[in-house]
């Protein structure tokens, strides 16, 4: 039985934890949050409270990681708050205990906002397009990847989704009702969660490591155009749109996906 660990079991990481262990793997999960741990646990993952910071890893980092053949890295770069930290260094602090117990193999889960939105909507992205972050966010995961790839100890496979739904979690929940909502011509790049769990498990069992997938699903409608149709669909209030500034965008394609994993998206958006 293969093990596999996931360093952070939340929205993505315990569902993927989950497909996981029915296909015959053992996962270890981790959380920061104590409340969490029950939680992992009934899922039939072993639990672990991790967190990493610029200066320390607390937790038991080194049983969480050993035994493992895979480590899946699904943790957000918190930017957006006071406490906000360099992302950056905490894969830098975790990399040496990668290294320790001698995994060869990580998964770091990154975004399509390593790519900059260009001043027109016609812009089509692929993995050979050069990024070019904008955001804070997307300049330190694109540094992440570059520090894992970089890495000769073991192989590193980077997955840069796009924006995640679900059928807990949608876009449109958030904008239904508000007004004045910028840039309604650009198109949209979303995933599902059961294609973002269906593409890690493809890189898995086909042994494909060192590579540098796009994933987002074939359907880049305007966000005026989709936004609304969904709001419609269900029964909520209307956004609202304005054009007050030229449209900025990107159509990101995954046709990499599609050739090299041979993966058929299962969800439209």
């Amino acid at each position: 039985m293969k093990q596999i660990s996931i360093l952070g079991c939340g929205w993505l990481g315990i569902p993927l934890a989950k497909s996981l262990l029915e296909k015959g793997f053992s996962v270890n999960g981790s959380t920061t949050s104590l409340e969490k741990i029950s939680a992992i646990e009934s899922n039939g993952i072993q639990p672990f409270q991790i967190e990493l910071s610029e200066t320390e890893i607390k937790g038991e980092i080194d049983t969480f990681l050993k035994n493992s053949e895979i480590l899946i890295i699904d943790i957000p770069p918190k930017l957006r708050s006071v406490l906000s930290e360099n992302f950056v260094k905490k894969i830098q602090n975790l990399i040496p205990f990668i290294e320790k117990v001698k995994i060869k193999k990580v998964i770091f889960i990154s975004s399509t906002s390593v790519y900059s939105d260009a001043s027109s909507t016609a812009l089509r992205v692929t993995e050979s397009t050069k990024p070019n972050p904008e955001t804070e966010s997307g300049k330190q995961l694109l540094a992440t990847e570059i520090l894992l790839q970089s890495n000769e100890n073991f192989k590193t496979t980077v997955v840069r989704f796009g924006g995640l739904i679900g059928d807990d979690r949608h876009p449109i929940h958030f904008l239904a009702g508000r007004k004045n909502i910028e840039n309604p011509e650009a198109p949209i790049n979303l995933i599902h969660q059961k294609d973002c769990i269906g593409i890690i498990e493809a890189i898995i069992k086909q042994e494909c490591w060192n590579e540098t997938f796009n994933a987002v699903a074939s359907f880049h409608p305007t966000r005026t155009a989709y936004y609304t149709q969904k709001a419609i669909e269900l029964g909520l209030l209307l956004p609202e749109f304005v054009n007050s500034k030229i449209a900025v965008g990107k159509i990101v394609l995954s046709d990499k996906v599609k050739k090299v994993l041979d993966y058929h998206f299962q969800e439209r958006p």
